[in-house]
């Protein structure tokens, strides 16, 4: 059987869209000779829904538009949706797979393992499925699970999350081919564990897997693609371009798929992570530019690199606000920065307005000497100047802040974490000086010297990140 891996990005709860995603991608797989298109979990929904699954009517929709998709379709295709359960107690709905065909729902399949840990908290919505099925289709006998329901394999984990492994409970019933839809966020590494995890159950079961994930960026949550198929023997025969949408095809008689080409380091994986979701969560809020405060300092220049790449320099607004102990080198390798990426700058000074708010505070500050609350005041004051523009343009601000901040608390409330987006948010300071290398790995973009100088708030006369502890 000749299978299409469709990797798209879904919308959550923009059903129309999605299915017509759907649609359009089933077409394509007709079109290349495909007898069975495999699209990610909950593709009609999209993943994460989280309490939109309490809105009965949010399910309601859900089967109506697969009923109204298996009509339409070209072609047979396992599709994700929220299905209810027949005679079900609790919730009543369950994460599930439909294999579409000749116009009708042919089979059906819940998701067994749920997860509730990090990110997760399926548990709380779904009821788990109670046995998995091995189905006859198109001469195959297809073992269809879905996401974490491979992630238990004994042969891989040296401690196992659950007590049953539908993969091996589907091996046992005569499975020719593994079919898992997935709907599998992006970490740093997680490519890697996931191949390995996957060929694993591969060598383990002498079975054929296809893996399918969706791709995109929903809130917090990026989704790389990626989507992979491995013959029995261990080995990667279709390989999905990663954090784009894309078809591949995967023949499960000859072993034969197509390979497309994927970032070759990490940094550079997690580089495109940062730039659909910054990408996605932009477009998908509504948002056509945005706007990001230039101090002269890598992490700024790093987020207004990404927001270049994920939205054209024509999107994309810098904005200095030089205060009193502001550098004439950061001033500097801010326009730097905003020329190299080709985008306008604006120059709007604090000064005049942090002396206005130190005359009015004068009288209540009394004698109490200047400390961390005149920083935050300049850190304020620039938060504002960036939402106003915000609110008169209708541009989204991107905060700079950057992980290893956010942990020690070296932020500004209402300040520098001020905006719609933290797009670095997840980012530790030293990945934050990787991605600068990777942003300068053709031409000079990021200033050496807004590389090589000490980190500064600049908030007071020579400061140094490094002398707050």
């Amino acid at each position: 059987m000749k299978l299409a891996l469709a990797q798209f990005n879904p919308t959550v709860g923009d059903f129309a869209g999605n299915t017509a995603r759907i649609l359009a991608l089933a077409a394509r797989a007709k079109e290349r000779g495909a007898d069975l298109a495999v699209f990610s979990e909950l593709c009609i929904c999209g993943y994460l829904p989280q309490d939109l699954l309490e809105r009965p009517a949010y399910i309601d929709r859900n089967q109506k538009e697969l009923k109204q998709l298996a009509a339409k379709l070209p072609l047979p295709a396992i599709v994700g949706f929220v299905g209810k359960n027949k005679n079900g107690t609790g919730s009543g709905i369950a994460n599930k797979a439909a294999l579409l065909s000749g116009g009708k729902i042919v089979f059906e399949q819940s998701k067994m393992l749920l997860p509730t840990y990090d990110v997760f908290d399926e548990s709380r919505y779904f009821q788990p499925a109670a046995e998995q099925k091995v189905f006859g289709f198109g001469g195959e006998m297809l073992g269809i699970t879905i996401c974490e329901d491979v992630w238990n394999d004994k042969n891989f984990w040296a401690v196992r999350r659950y007590d049953r492994d539908p993969v091996t409970e589907l091996a046992a019933q005569g499975t020719s081919v593994i079919i898992n839809i997935s709907a599998s966020p992006y970490t740093i590494d997680k490519r890697a564990l996931r191949v390995d995890m996957l060929r694993s159950i591969a060598l383990s079961h002498q079975l054929p897997i296809v893996y399918v994930n969706q791709v995109g960026g929903n809130d917090s949550l990026i989704f790389d693609g990626a989507s992979v198929a491995l013959t029995l023997d261990g080995k990667v025969a279709a390989q999905a371009t990663a954090f784009q949408e894309d078809l591949i095809l995967f023949d499960t008689t000859t072993g034969e798929g197509e390979i497309h080409k994927q970032p070759p380091e990490e940094i550079a994986y997690a580089f495109q992570a940062l730039v659909l979701g910054t990408r996605d969560y932009v477009h998908k809020c509504r948002f056509e530019k945005a706007l990001v405060g230039l101090s002269g300092g890598i992490d700024s220049a790093v987020v207004a690199a990404i927001a270049v790449e994920a939205l054209g320099a024509e999107n994309v607004l810098g904005v200095s606000m030089p205060g009193p102990y502001s550098s004439q080198g950061s001033i500097a390798d801010a326009k730097a920065v905003a020329q190299n990426l080709g985008i306008e700058m604006k120059t709007i000074p604090i000064s005049g307005v942090f002396d206005a708010y130190l005359a009015t505070l004068k009288p209540v500050f009394s004698s109490r000497k200047a400390d961390v609350t005149e920083e935050n005041v300049q850190a304020r004051i620039r938060g504002n100047y960036l939402m106003a523009l915000s609110n008169k343009f209708g541009s989204m601000v991107l905060s700079t802040g950057n992980k290893s901040e956010l942990a020690v608390g070296y932020c500004t409330l209402y300040g520098d974490m001020a905006g719609g987006l933290a797009v670095i948010s997840d980012v530790p300071k030293l990945m934050v000086y990787e991605l600068a290398k990777f942003i300068n790995r053709q031409r000079q973009i990021i200033p050496r010297a807004t590389i090589e100088k000490p980190p500064s708030a600049e908030l007071r006369p020579n400061q140094k990140d490094e002398d707050t502890t």
